[in-house]
């Protein structure tokens, strides 16, 4: 008989440093990407400007390296030095307070400036008239997913091959020898193959049941079609009509609401044919501008040509892209008004959607890291920012102590669990 303990001990420990390697190459050849897109991408862009400025000739702005760490790991740090080109860019994106890094080490954030500074904006590619940003081509870490999986069936597949080369070499040399050896165990009634098989089985299985589990309701890249093509882009990107004009609700309850036929006869009363840039749709389809302004009219019941209301309208039925489960309390008013949270940290670059799309999971761990992460507007000595949080006497005498730099909204309860759910 074969010992086959030998050969299994190598199989699983090639296996290991097979996964090891593959991973550890995935990390390294991706660290500087990465780290942008973990820590920076909600709130930059490398090449145009988001909620924070576009992040392309950072180094050449700021000669000082270390500066340029210091600003990263705690901005507000280095606002109250005095700096002038960080005190003015402050200024000029309305105070707002970015994120403190400070668990990115320097050779982190050295990675992530290499990726900045390597970035090349991709060619716009497709259908004449597409959004440019839309990827084309692009490979997604889903296709990296395959991609690996299909690498490690091959060394798999290579691994049992060998195995079987080695186990027939070790019975000739064996018979060579005079060793006797008895009758091979075929491979379907082999106890090891079959326990190896079963625990990779598991596995495999196991991971991807708690991945769907874990995905369950989660909506990201979910992307509706509308009754009326309504383009963000060309409404919020083009013209630059503020997101509370539409959305006025955002400033002042729960929900943000859409908004009612009425607020769009307010510009289209006037406006009755589009004569922008062409549109498409995600397919390539070209649309119609005017077309879908004539939907408006219908849905008021406004006649244009005699320009006076029908009376008979017709109710526009918008599919829901954003929702948080019933247990969830959210609301947009505490974030937008009281947080200064801008639409794009969570929405995505609504500017740059014709159809809008979920491009953030929403997810409770989201939630919370967001929480850990974003400082409060805290009110400070001269008068400045939300009156409310100055019940927390705590935290203003830790900041006159210089024990703390700012507080986050996890330092307020953010965490609390009934703080979000009923």
């Amino acid at each position: 008989m074969i010992d086959h303990r030998p050969i299994v001990k190598r199989t699983l420990l090639s296996a290991l440093l097979i996964v090891v390697l593959s991973f550890g190459n995935k990390v390294s050849a991706q660290d500087g990407k990465t780290l942008f897109q973990e820590n920076c991408a909600s709130c930059h862009k490398v090449d145009k400007d988001l909620t924070g400025p576009a992040l392309k000739g950072i180094e050449d702005r700021v000669k000082d390296k270390k500066l340029l760490h210091a600003w990263i790991k705690n901005n507000q740090a280095v606002i109250a030095s005095g700096d002038p080109y960080f005190t003015k860019l402050y200024q000029q994106w309305n105070k707002t307070p970015m994120s403190v890094f400070p668990n990115l080490s320097d050779t982190d954030i050295d990675a992530i400036l290499k990726y900045i500074a390597d970035y090349k904006s991709p060619a716009p590619t497709g259908t004449p008239g597409a959004d440019p940003s839309a990827p084309h081509g692009k490979m997604g870490e889903s296709d990296n997913a395959i991609l690996y999986g299909v690498l490690t069936l091959i060394l798999a597949v290579v691994a049992f091959v060998m195995l079987q080369v080695n186990a027939n070499l070790k019975r000739l040399s064996d018979e060579k020898e005079g060793i006797p050896s008895g009758e091979p165990v075929p491979f379907y009634r082999n106890k090891t193959y079959i326990t190896l098989i079963t625990l990779l089985l598991f596995v495999v299985g196991g991971f991807f049941v708690v991945k769907g589990a874990i995905g369950l309701g989660r909506q990201i890249e979910y992307q509706p079609e509308q009754p009326i093509f309504y383009s963000h882009k060309v409404h919020a990107g083009t013209n630059q009509i503020n997101c509370l004009y539409c959305h006025g609700s955002a400033w002042e309850g729960k929900h943000a609401t859409i908004p009612s036929v009425n607020v769009c006869m307010n510009c289209h009363l006037t406006i009755n044919e589009y004569t922008g840039a062409p549109i498409h749709k995600e397919d390539g389809t070209e649309v119609d501008g005017t077309a879908e302004i004539q939907k408006i009219y219908a849905a008021a019941g406004y006649d244009p040509k005699a320009k006076s209301y029908t009376g008979k309208t017709k109710p526009v039925e918008w599919v829901k892209i954003h929702s948080l489960p019933d247990h969830v309390f959210f609301s947009h008013a505490q974030h937008v008004r009281a947080g200064k949270v801008q639409c794009q940290t969570c929405h995505g670059e609504i500017t740059a959607m014709h159809e809008v799309k979920q491009v953030s999971e929403l997810s409770m761990g989201w939630c919370v890291n967001c929480h850990r992460e974003t400082k409060v507007d805290f009110n400070n000595d001269k008068g400045e920012g939300n009156k409310f949080y100055s019940i927390y006497e705590k935290y203003h005498h830790e900041i006159k102590a210089g024990t703390r730099d700012s507080v986050t909204v996890a330092d307020i309860g953010g965490l609390e669990c009934q703080k979000c759910h009923y």
